[in-house]
Parts: C-alpha cells; sequence; structure tokens
C-alpha cells in the first residue's frame, strides 16, 4: 500500500502557497515606514481631493457647515476603493503598498515572515482601524496613539500588532 492512499498518514500542507519573504526579516526603519506612508497618502489625495471637489464634498466645510454622516461615509468607501484599486494588486502579490514598494519594505506575517492573502491584510490590518477612525472623538485618539506604538523595540504600530503583521526590508523591486 502507497503512502498516498494511507488513511493513518499524517496529513500535509502545501507549503509552496505561502510566499516567504527571507529568513531573518530584518525589520524597515521607522523613517522607511513614515516616508511609505507619506507617499501613500500624497498619491491617494492627489486622485481622492480633485473626486470629492468635484462632488461637491466640500462645499459644506466651505460654508462652515459639519458634513453629513452619509457624506463622510460616502467619502470613506471612495477613498477605501480607492486604496484597493491603487494598492489591492501589490498588497496580494508583495505585501507592499505603492509607497512600501518604492522603499523596498513589505508587510509580512510577524511569525513566519510570509505574505498575507489581500483579504487578510485588509480585514486584519487596515479595515479595524478604518472604523475605529469614523467613531468621534475615539478616532481622533487611535489617529494619535496607532503611530505611537511604532516606538516599540520591535517597531510595531498598533495595526501591526491587531493583525499579527511587521514590516521588513525586502529592497527595491520594480
Amino acid at each position: 500500500m502507497s503512502d498516498s492512499h494511507n488513511v493513518y498518514q499524517t496529513p500535509s500542507s502545501d507549503l509552496a502557497a505561502a510566499t516567504p519573504m527571507p529568513e531573518d526579516g530584518e525589520l524597515a526603519s521607522r523613517w522607511s515606514r513614515l516616508g511609505a506612508s507619506l507617499i501613500d497618502a500624497f498619491i491617494l489625495n492627489i486622485i481622492s481631493m480633485p473626486v470629492l471637489h468635484a462632488a461637491g464634498y466640500f462645499d459644506g466645510a466651505l460654508s462652515g457647515q459639519q458634513p453629513s454622516f452619509t457624506s463622510q461615509s460616502m467619502a470613506m468607501l471612495f477613498s477605501l476603493v480607492l486604496f484597493i484599486i491603487l494598492h489591492g494588486y501589490f498588497l496580494a502579490k508583495s505585501g507592499q503598498t505603492i509607497g512600501k514598494k518604492i522603499l523596498g519594505i513589505s508587510i509580512v506575517s510577524y511569525r513566519n515572515n510570509t505574505i498575507l492573502g489581500l483579504g487578510n491584510v485588509l480585514a486584519l490590518r487596515y479595515l479595524p482601524l478604518w472604523i475605529v477612525l469614523m467613531i468621534p472623538y475615539v478616532g481622533m485618539i487611535a489617529a494619535f496613539i496607532n503611530p505611537l506604538f511604532i516606538f516599540n523595540k520591535e517597531k510595531r504600530c498598533l495595526h501591526d500588532f491587531i493583525a499579527g503583521t511587521k514590516v521588513i526590508k525586502v529592497g527595491k523591486k520594480a
């Protein structure tokens, strides 16, 4: 009887499906993480601000009115879709946003240095913080506290702890 038909054989899994990163996983510097975040924010704002302006999102603010919850929700949804369009392919393929790709750093699993699937990255790393940011006052506090976590010895922000991720150096790739 061959091992492939042995019902008592230990189960196995296809480890080739996970994309391993360098074993040492040298942590990205705080400056490279900040730079990547600024590049990503700049790209997102260059595209989203003219669209939101054309859609009239800022008209109320210019006249001193607070945007409605619906208006804010639509702007957040637009930004989320735009984020996925801009960064989804790179996040799925190499654990990178455009800024991270430019600076040669990548988001990987904290435990085994593998790239997480796009769904996991979005659901675990980005979505919880996006939801909290929408809560009045709590969102402002979270936006302040999240990046302060980068000063721990593991250089991990709050969203890294929530998602079980870290950011490592991988080199610049085209």
